[in-house]
């Protein structure tokens, strides 16, 4: 009998779940999770999860917080106990994403990832199995550079280009997040078409391209393909380091028998011995990303959206508590 198409990619790939819905992970069992302000919020909106904000809120309180840094701190230990509920049900890492509105500052990244992780260890778990997730703006990275130097590992997400991977290869970052369905999105609008034939698929390609890079200038930081719109990408990344797939098309996935074939191994990289990798200097960087129309809008964008879905949060929290307040970003 065929293995399931889901079976059969984890034998290529490391599969990551991209959700904070707990029943989901555990129907799916992956080695890895990732988080977002998106689906934290999302994960916040369920039944089931109340009892967690509750706790979350009442330890917030306990600390001492007030008014706008009472609601800030709730989303933090919610954040933080839902990673914890995640690595109950996975034997692997949690990615925790430092909130949003510090994308263009490193210091302030750097004190929230302490912070994360100090949480983290009051419910007795270890940074090993937790990688700070940051936006992948330069000031990002540069905070990456310095958690990592410190020995905490970091997913830089919102990479869109690969002047975003070359500066995270430069800070030694543990993994980086390439998004596949934000660019084939961006791509169809931009050049009015419905459809891109997989081989076609810019946001594929990119992927491959980043990849690629990193094998043949043997990169140590991890590639992990995100934000799919269809089985058909997922498996046109079959053997990349790893995969984080939402639980609509993990399920898509363990439902089909399609032979899958790995469209990316080490073996077909060729070491390019000709041109040697080249530290990006940050000036670099912005002029790379400011001419990559594409990159630009959606870093921008993703930022935008995150800060929306933690700002949704904190205002189901002040519903919810009976607290009122402005919105302080």
């Amino acid at each position: 009998m065929t293995q399931s198409s889901l079976a059969q990619l984890k034998a290529l790939t490391t599969i990551v779940a991209d959700t904070g819905d707990l029943a989901a992970i555990e129907q799916f069992r992956p080695l890895d999770a990732t988080t977002n302000p998106s689906l934290i919020t999302v994960a916040a909106n369920q039944p089931e999860n109340r009892v967690l904000i509750e706790d979350a809120y009442t330890q917030a309180k306990a600390e001492g917080y007030l008014h706008d840094e009472l609601i800030e701190r709730t989303i933090d230990i919610l954040t933080v106990k839902l990673g914890v509920e995640i690595l109950k049900i996975v034997s692997g890492r949690v990615s925790t994403e430092v909130d949003a509105s510090l994308s263009y500052d490193t210091d302030a990244t750097v004190a929230k990832a302490h912070e994360l992780l100090k949480l983290y260890k009051e419910y007795g778990v270890e940074q090993d199995r937790i990688l700070i997730k940051i936006a992948s703006t330069w000031e990002g990275i540069q905070a990456a550079k310095i958690l990592e130097a410190e020995g905490i590992h970091c997913n830089l997400t919102l990479l869109f280009g690969l002047h975003q991977a070359k500066a995270c290869a430069d800070a030694g970052v543990t993994l980086i997040s390439p998004f596949v369905g934000r660019i084939l999105d961006w791509y169809k609008k931009a050049e009015n078409v419905d459809h891109y034939p997989i081989e076609k698929d810019p946001g594929v390609l990119s992927v491959k391209q980043i990849y690629h890079y990193y094998k043949q200038h043997s990169i140590k930081t991890e590639v992990m393909g995100a934000s799919f719109r269809s089985v058909d990408q997922v498996l046109g990344l079959a053997g990349c380091d790893l995969l984080t797939v939402a639980p609509n098309l993990l399920a898509d996935l363990n439902n089909e028998q399609r032979v899958v074939t790995a469209q990316l191994t080490v073996d077909h990289v060729h070491s390019n011995h000709e041109a040697t990798h080249q530290a990006i200097q940050k000036d670099d960087f912005k002029s790379q990303l400011e001419h990559d129309l594409m990159a630009f809008q959606l870093l921008q964008g993703g930022i935008d959206g995150f800060i929306r879905a933690r700002d949704q949060l904190s205002t189901l929290l002040r519903q919810s508590f009976g607290i009122d307040a402005t919105i302080h970003h």
